[in-house]
């Protein structure tokens, strides 16, 4: 079947939740990708933040194959070793005390949000439900997430939504404190908004956030699904600027591929929340997944992927600079670490930069606000750097 056909063919049997580019991707190697015309590009998406250590990686597909042959399955009323590997592996990179696993973002972000509402319940009763979220965040795309999503057209179509979720404006303080009221019980923040045009929080910002948290005994619910796991420098971003949430989400990197979430919490809230009962997942954390995510945690760790990020970040923001410079439809470039976003003028949309980008061999994502996103492995080196600056320049000059 050629590439129109099956195209064609699969889209009879999708739901068009998704634009999808028309290339159909067969193997990775390394930071590259393959399509089924043995066409090879350079990969600056890394399937949304996920593939943190590249494709094939001998030491990570050596470890699922062998958990393939032990048990992939078990439920979560019986223990297992990779969940003790897992649990204590995330627990001492992230700082938090617990974990529950999760099978995506989106479910890590549902968790934290009834972890929330129940502390506030045993804490104070009915009445304490409200959570303060910010404009042109994003969560997720669950009920739950989308609620605390602060960006109107991903919510617009699904209301009534969940109930008490307040707005406020992300870098401003003032605004958060006037929403906090006799209700609230939580505030939720990215510590770099990663769709809603990464941008990242200031450090007078975060550590205001917990102020206000303690002041008014509020939990900081901070999300690092896109920017956690070594992306911006450090294991997780929050601690850049010396500060713990409450309530930590994470997802993307942490199984290396493999679908899976998590969302951790204080010794305090894990006392003082759920209980039996109050939340589970039949898939969530189960064998094959955990031996993922604690090989994924070991290769992040052993081959020190933080310290290569924050070494080769000045390198990358230097390409970056260089193109600032050279287009005059290119307005400069924010983000931290190998999270980055190049704005481009909104007389050229992004998606024809990445469409022609794509034919170039390049793959790159886009952010709200007419970013090119960059979200690379973390294994990228100098010589990717420089590949990607000739295609990308290549792209950039037919515009000119």
């Amino acid at each position: 079947m050629n590439k129109t056909d099956f195209i064609k063919k699969a889209d009879e049997h999708l739901i068009h939740v998704y634009n999808r580019f028309p290339v159909i991707f067969e193997r990775g190697e390394g930071v590259y990708l393959y399509d089924t015309d043995g066409k090879k590009y350079l990969d600056f998406g890394s399937g949304i933040g996920v593939m943190a250590f590249g494709y094939n990686d001998k030491e990570y597909t050596d470890t699922l194959k062998a958990q393939i042959d032990k048990i992939l399955h078990t439920s979560n009323l019986f223990y297992h070793e990779p969940l003790l590997d897992a649990a204590e592996k995330i627990c001492k990179i992230s700082g938090m005390d617990k974990v529950f696993f999760t099978n995506s973002g989106a479910e890590a972000i549902e968790g934290a949000l009834k972890t929330a509402k129940k502390y506030a319940y045993k804490k104070h009763g009915k009445g304490n439900y409200e959570i303060i979220a910010m404009n042109h965040s994003f969560h997720g795309r669950t009920v739950g997430a989308v609620s605390v999503t602060g960006t109107e057209h991903y919510r617009e179509p699904f209301y009534p939504l969940m109930d008490g979720a307040e707005f406020a404006t992300f870098n401003d303080l003032d605004s958060v404190a006037k929403q906090i009221d006799k209700n609230t019980c939580a505030i939720i923040t990215e510590t770099v908004q990663g769709e809603g045009g990464v941008t990242p929080a200031t450090k007078e910002f975060m550590q205001g956030l917990r102020k206000l948290c303690d002041d008014n005994g509020l939990l900081l619910i901070i999300d690092e699904i896109q920017c956690g796991l070594g992306r911006t420098g450090s294991n997780y971003a929050f601690e850049q600027y010396r500060i713990k949430p409450d309530i930590l989400t994470t997802a993307k990197a942490l199984g290396g591929g493999v679908p899976v979430g998590a969302f951790l919490v204080t010794n305090e809230v894990a006392e003082n929340s759920l209980e039996p009962g109050d939340h589970g997942s039949t898939y969530g954390g189960n064998p094959f997944v955990l031996a993922a995510v604690s090989k994924s945690l070991d290769i992040i760790q052993n081959r020190h992927l933080s310290d290569h990020v924050k070494e080769l970040t000045p390198y990358f923001e230097g390409i970056l600079d260089k193109l600032t410079e050279k287009y005059p439809f290119v307005h400069g470039h924010r983000g931290l670490g190998f999270m980055q976003g190049l704005i481009i003028d909104e007389s050229i949309p992004v998606g024809q930069i990445l469409n022609k980008a794509l034919n170039n061999g390049l793959v790159l994502l886009s952010a709200e606000g007419n970013l090119i996103r960059f979200l690379p492995p973390l294994v990228m080196e100098k010589s990717g750097f420089d590949e990607m600056e000739r295609k990308l320049t290549e792209v950039l000059d037919s515009f000119s």
